[in-house]
Formats: structure tokens, sequence, C-alpha cells
């Protein structure tokens, strides 16, 4: 039901779960030959089946919309509205939803977050809307989604290239 919620939400702010595969396929592409988009949007869909990754993102979306109805508390409506560049709550969500698939999420984030990467750019500069939380949070679920897919990349496993130098 939450999962239902989440992706409904989502689309509400102009977020597609394909315009997140998009992300997730550009991301990992350089590093996987077989990929396809249909696996990119299978592991969307499996970060977004996490309870956890569900609440956080309706938290985000929540105080967006607070702020664009001007519903928030001073100093705190500012800054969200400004887009406050000492803000970091909006990471912060983020991450915790990269962080439950390791290292390659945490540094694939860092990258969305920088590049802006598909609809992260229009939801960055939007004129109409409050994306303070939800541009930064689909990148947590894109950088989670695309992590999810390179630990399941035998072929890019460095380890297994190696095995043959052991004993």
């Amino acid at each position: 039901m939450t999962y239902d919620a989440a992706a409904k939400w989502l689309e509400q702010r102009g977020v597609t779960l394909e315009s997140i595969a998009d992300i997730v396929y550009e991301l990992q592409k350089p590093y996987n030959d077989v990929l396809r988009i249909d696996d990119c949007m299978e592991s969307v869909k499996a970060v977004l089946r996490k309870r956890e990754v569900q609440y956080t993102l309706m938290t985000g979306i929540a105080l967006d919309v607070l702020a664009e109805r001007k519903q928030l508390p001073e100093p705190l409506q500012s800054m969200l509205t400004e887009d406050e560049s000492l803000y970091g709550v909006d990471e912060t969500l983020a991450l915790g939803i990269t962080s439950m698939y390791g290292m390659i999420g945490l540094t694939s984030f860092g990258y969305l977050d920088k590049a802006k990467v598909g609809v992260l750019n229009g939801l960055n500069n939007s004129k109409s809307h409050v994306h303070v939380f939800l541009d930064d949070l689909v990148a947590g679920i894109a950088a989670a989604a695309s992590s999810r897919i390179a630990h399941q990349n035998e072929k890019a496993n460095v380890y297994d290239r190696y095995d043959s130098l052991l004993p």
C-alpha cells in the first residue's frame, strides 16, 4: 500500500519511475554491456519497495509541499523557499536511502547531486514548485538502484578477474 502511495506521490510531483530508471541506465551502462532499461526499472522498483525508502520519500515530499504552501515555521520556511545552500537535511535524508546499498550508491549520489542528470535537472531548476527534498531523494533512489545493479554484475567484480593469480 505505501509502495503505491510513494509511486503516486512521485508522479504527482512530476517524476515517473521510468525517468528514474533512465538515470540508473546512464549510470550503469558504461559498466554493463548487457544492461537493459527493464533491468533498471526492476531495480528502481526494488529500492522503492523498501518501506524505509517509502517513508523517507513521503516525508521529503510532504516538506516540499508544505514549503510551497508557506505552511512551515520560520526560519525553516525561508530556508526551503530559498533552497539555502548550507541546508543539508535534504541530502541527509537521501543518503539514508543510498546507505542501504554501499559505497557505490554513495559515490553515485554525489555525482548525481552535482550533475543533475535527467529529471533531476528539471526538479532542481523548477520555478513553480519547491523540490528541495525531491531532487535529492530521486537521486538517492537512482543511486541505490544503480548500486544494486552494480553489486549484481559479476563481470564488473574486480576480484573475479584476479582469481587466477591466487594459489
